[in-house]
């Protein structure tokens, strides 16, 4: 009979970031291509302390298997945590401890898509999203954005005339790729919209904390009424994305297929690094750390930044992020930013071209840079090689 695979598995495709990575790995390049923490300001001493204190303390429990919705003292600290920094009000009882913020977006696919389903994105918006929810096989639109924003008009237009849309999925705080934050104003105009037509949203905000100016604005699940809205995050951007550690804040109707749908993918999330975690927590102060991690960021992303005005040509333009690890760049018509990479990549320079962050549009002349991996030295050499390959493109 021979091997017939699901025909879901024909729209798996490998992650152009990943594949990219590949070739960055290579200590000669730089690399503004993936969403990568700077490694230098993880927090390994503490780690080990913290890891020593949870085997001397803990250790038969730490290394057993453990209840699906997670470690209760780390559940604790990110409900009092989302509420003091997003005004997320959830009980630690609706916190689901998920193997990075990744497979919470698989599990939100799981839980509400079948194939043909609409789910309402951004326009760009997170490739691995895309690619989470790609599986269960949905129909994507793109709901038209500006710099506060989805634009309401247009999502409201596309809920009075679409059927079957079964999630909408937005990232407001430095949004991947365009590093964009929503207004105050335009998340309230969001959240009054999906309670009239009562549409189940996925908040994704893996990079909301890493905020440079300003003050964080309140979540759109802050203005969540109706247990609507599902707020995921994760402590990869904020402490560090090898524990694999993120987590789902739902309403208990949401929330209680979400734990049968954990049990049924991989039982729990690692033991030891939850309470890893929880142990940090108790004896350090992640705050002061997620304060140096600004500090560093902010000053990459100024270095960049200023070395595209000054370098780049005038009609490139580019989005000013407010903190997160991203930004925008759109070239003008006629260059496109794959065969760029190609060009950049022979001097040793690299990003992300911007056609994958569209599910459906061809948008071919963008591109995203990330300022978080590079000291500034080699942000400015690497932006200096791409100025040069920008102004000799034919």
């Amino acid at each position: 009979m021979g091997v017939a695979f699901a025909s879901r598995v024909e729209l798996l495709k490998a992650s152009e970031i990943r594949e990219i990575l590949k070739i960055t790995v290579r200590p000669e390049v730089i690399s503004f291509a993936g969403g990568l923490p700077a490694p230098e300001v993880f927090p390994v001493e503490e780690l080990k302390q913290a890891a020593i204190r949870v085997l001397d303390e803990s250790g038969s429990q730490a290394l057993q298997y453990s209840t699906t919705e997670g470690y209760e003292p780390l559940r604790r600290h990110i409900s009092r945590r989302i509420e003091a920094k997003f005004a997320v009000k959830t009980a630690p009882e609706n916190i689901l401890i998920t193997s990075g913020s990744q497979q919470a977006l698989d599990f939100v696919g799981k839980l509400f898509l079948d194939a043909g389903d609409v789910v309402l994105c951004e326009s760009p918006t997170y490739l691995a999203a895309i690619s989470a929810f790609r599986t269960y096989l949905p129909k994507f639109i793109e709901v038209p954005t500006d710099d506060d924003g989805m634009v309401i008009e247009e999502l409201a237009k596309i809920l009075r005339s679409t059927g079957r849309v079964k999630l909408i999925y937005v990232i407001p705080d430095f949004q991947n790729p365009t590093g964009r934050t929503w207004s105050v104003e335009r998340r309230r105009q969001f959240a009054e919209l999906i309670q009239e037509f009562e549409i189940p949203v996925v908040e994704d905000n893996p990079y909301g904390e890493l905020r440079f100016e300003g003050v964080i604005p309140p979540s759109i699940k802050s203005f969540d009424a109706k247990g609507l809205v599902i707020f995921v995050s994760t402590f990869s951007k904020i402490f560090c994305p090898g524990m694999r550690i993120g987590w789902i804040a739902a309403a208990e109707n949401f929330f209680e297929k979400l734990v049968l749908i954990k049990q049924g993918a991989d039982l729990h999330t690692s033991s030891i690094s939850q309470q890893e975690i929880a142990k940090y927590l108790e004896l350090f102060d992640i705050d002061a750390h997620v304060q140096k991690i600004i500090e560093v960021y902010r000053r990459r992303r100024d270095a960049m930044l200023g070395s595209i005005d000054a370098l780049f040509p005038a009609d490139v333009r580019h989005t000013y992020p407010q903190g997160g690890l991203f930004t925008w760049v759109e070239l003008p018509a006629g260059y496109k930013s794959v065969e760029l990479l190609k060009r950049c990549l022979e001097r040793n320079v690299a990003f992300v071209p911007g056609d994958p962050f569209f599910p459906n549009n061809q948008i071919d002349n963008t591109l995203r840079l990330n300022f978080s991996n590079m000291p500034e030295e080699r942000i400015c050499e690497g932006i200096g090689r791409m100025a040069q390959v920008i102004k000799e493109y034919k």
